[in-house]
């Protein structure tokens, strides 16, 4: 049976927005974008995307990545050009009740998260991999609702920014527990939580 894991970059207030760069994503007017540079976690996403089997993406998220990772060169030095190749090469899952069509090579759209996402966990890959989930709040806020994430990956940068898309939104509940954690020398939390179910 196919995890669905979510992974998240975060501030300490719990801001996951536009992590990567100023113009990655504006939506309401965010203009705190690019936060996360200066940090290397080269070795850190080497092993998470070793293991990733398919993409479940939001809209926005898709679009982002699509407009990247979808027409960057495969032949592409370092992690651009590794994550480039298999992405392009696995399935990525669009939820989305907006787009009426997806792009990007191997992608296709889910209109109904909960029954469609319940359907991709009886998927199974190779080498134990997963369904990773990047970015996409609501989506992720959705999953959660459902009991749908298996496992959330989140790396905590000493940042704050008071404004900003929360992974975790106002009135959500959810009993986690905690089965790694680390910290970085640049001062980076690395956590791993599951649902206690």
């Amino acid at each position: 049976m196919a995890r669905i894991v979510v992974q998240e970059f975060l501030t300490l207030d719990g801001v996951a927005q536009g992590p990567g760069d100023v113009d990655e994503d504006r939506d309401g007017g965010f203009d705190r974008g690019g936060w996360q540079r200066g940090y290397d976690l080269t070795d850190v996403l080497l092993d998470w995307e070793s293991r990733t089997a398919a993409l479940l993406l939001g809209r926005r998220t898709y679009e982002i990545w699509a407009d990247a990772w979808g027409v960057w060169p495969e032949d592409a030095p370092g992690l651009m050009g590794e994550f480039t190749r298999r992405y392009n090469r696995i399935t990525k899952h669009v939820a989305s009740r907006t787009l009426d069509a997806v792009g990007w090579r191997n992608s296709v759209l889910v209109r109904d998260v909960p029954d469609e996402v319940a359907q991709l966990r009886k998927l199974e890959f190779d080498d134990d991999g997963e369904i990773r989930v990047w970015g996409s709040t609501r989506l992720v806020q959705s999953l959660a609702a459902h009991d749908l994430v298996d496992e959330y990956r989140l790396i905590t940068y000493p940042v704050v920014l008071g404004a900003g898309k929360r992974l975790f939104d106002d009135g959500m509940r959810a009993q986690l527990r905690l089965v790694d954690s680390r910290a970085t020398d640049s001062g980076l939390v690395i956590s791993t939580y599951r649902p206690a179910r």
